[in-house]
């Protein structure tokens, strides 16, 4: 059935080529939050309050002055781009699209960067700090640091070779965080797939958004830590997982000794780590996806999940349009808006 069902996929891939947005039955291609959209990638369309010109007057140059701290920033370490895109993922999972992730310790809260998925592993925090200054130069007391996550991801994406969207603005910030939920929102790198479906269900994400964003791991790098189980211990039986392509596991296992070594990194996807592209997918089919929560998308015998990888495999201007969407959708996980939050003057503190 599933073979059946990526044949009939594909052709109408083939067939519908100039309008890589499909409504395919089965599959929520083409949604973003609440109706379709008015453009190529869905336009402002998706949660009330939020909307791409939200700055056109307050702040036209936001974007430009965004990009420039990117640019640079990018120029000299590739990796950033992931590490930006990943904090804009691990926001939102976390109570909202609020910037939550970016506040410091308080006296009244605990910080999300001292939870498990966060602690010694999320960065960038210097950048979006220069992104804001700049801002509060230019426009004080206006960008939210919420969207300025939201304009580091698709900046990120976009200077790595990946898709642009409309993205909509207007979120606000929060003025406190959640360690517990950041502890139990985020999916773990050794997840199964019921357990990364569940996690994105609770956000209101399908199938179609976990794969999709998913693809995020085409660029960036992860620890040795991540996916040390894989290599020697995956099923509590002293034996590395059985999914792993032999000769991608030695390579892993000269990274990653079984003793130490956990913050030795690991290329996500090792064949163009600061490219952005579907080489990802190609590479789970190949039994080298990374973590463990990579490989069980096709490993984890779910049938959506399975047929995304090897169509976004085959077509990265699917997947492309598909992440786009997606990140909008995610972009619209509960944000703060109109009179809720506040909008910081420093992202690490609330006013």
């Amino acid at each position: 059935m599933g073979s059946l069902l990526y044949a009939i996929f594909m052709l109408m891939v083939v067939l519908l080529s100039n309008s890589i947005c499909i409504a395919f039955p089965g599959f929520n291609f083409g949604r973003i939050g609440g109706g379709g959209g008015d453009g190529p990638f869905g336009g402002g369309q998706g949660y009330p309050g939020l909307f791409p010109e939200f700055y056109s007057f307050s702040c036209p140059q936001a974007n430009g002055i965004v990009m420039s701290v990117l640019e640079s920033v990018i120029a000299e370490e590739p990796r950033m781009a992931a590490s930006l895109l990943r904090l804009h993922f691990h926001d939102c999972f976390v109570q909202g699209c609020d910037a939550s992730v970016l506040l410091d310790d308080s006296e009244v809260f605990a910080s999300e960067k001292n939870s498990g998925p966060n602690s010694n592993s999320i960065r960038g925090f210097e950048v979006i700090d220069e992104i804001k200054s700049k801002l509060e130069e230019a426009c004080p007391e206006t960008v939210s640091c919420a969207d300025i996550l939201a304009l580091a991801a698709r900046g990120s994406t976009v200077l790595s070779g990946g898709p642009n969207w409309e993205l909509p603005l207007g979120r606000r910030d929060a003025t406190q965080a959640s360690l517990g939920d950041s502890n139990n929102n985020l999916p773990p790198p050794n997840s199964t797939i019921q357990n990364l479906i569940t996690l994105f269900r609770q956000q209101g994400l399908d199938e179609v958004d976990l794969v999709s964003l998913s693809g995020a791991h085409t660029i960036g790098m992860a620890r040795c830590t991540s996916f040390k189980q894989r290599l020697y211990n995956q099923d509590g039986n002293n034996q590395p997982d059985s999914t792993l392509e032999v000769t991608y596991y030695n390579d892993l296992k000269t990274v990653c000794p079984e003793n130490g070594g956990d913050n030795n990194i690991s290329p996500l996807d090792f064949a163009s780590p600061a490219r952005f592209d579907n080489t990802y997918f190609k590479l789970i089919i190949l039994g080298k996806g990374l973590l463990t929560s990579d490989q069980v998308l096709l490993s984890g015998n779910v049938e959506e999940t399975m047929f995304l990888v090897k169509a976004f495999a085959e077509n990265d201007a699917l997947f492309f349009d598909q992440f786009a969407r997606s990140m909008v959708k995610m972009g619209n996980i509960n944000p703060l808006t109109g009179y809720n939050g506040e909008v910081r003057k420093n992202c690490r503190i609330a006013n």
